[in-house]
């Protein structure tokens, strides 16, 4: 008989901290950009919303991410940069980034209003 894997027995979210760190040494999740929703990790990982919000909140601490009320967490840096000491990124780019986010979620705001629009005038070309 093979051995058998030791069992990993640390909590959940920082395991789940940890290989997000990995795809963010790796680009899968480049600097400047979102990662994936609380939803959409929490359905990767098959586990709850809770713990991938304390798996992005250990990466936030970090330095890795920004987190803001319900926005996308945005990479910040990755975990080479954060140990080497290197800053993270400048103010000017925290304020565009901030910026950015806020006219993507307006976009979104704008296109969810189209859609409801259009689908309540839907039935005024039928006549």
């Amino acid at each position: 008989m093979g051995n058998p894997r030791p069992v990993d027995r640390r909590k959940q979210y920082v395991r789940i901290a940890d290989e997000l760190r990995q795809d963010i040494a790796s680009g899968r999740y480049a600097v400047g950009e979102p990662l994936p929703s609380v939803a959409e990790l929490a359905a990767r990982f098959g586990v709850a919303k809770m713990t991938i919000s304390n798996a992005v909140a250990a990466l936030r601490d970090e330095g890795l991410v920004q987190t803001r009320q319900g926005s996308p967490s945005v990479v910040l840096t990755t975990p080479a940069e954060a140990d080497e000491g290197v800053q993270g990124p400048s103010e000017e780019f925290q304020i565009i980034s901030a910026q950015l986010q806020e006219m993507r979620d307006a976009i979104k705001n704008l296109s969810a209003r189209m859609d409801d629009l259009n689908e309540r005038t839907k039935h005024l070309g039928d006549a």
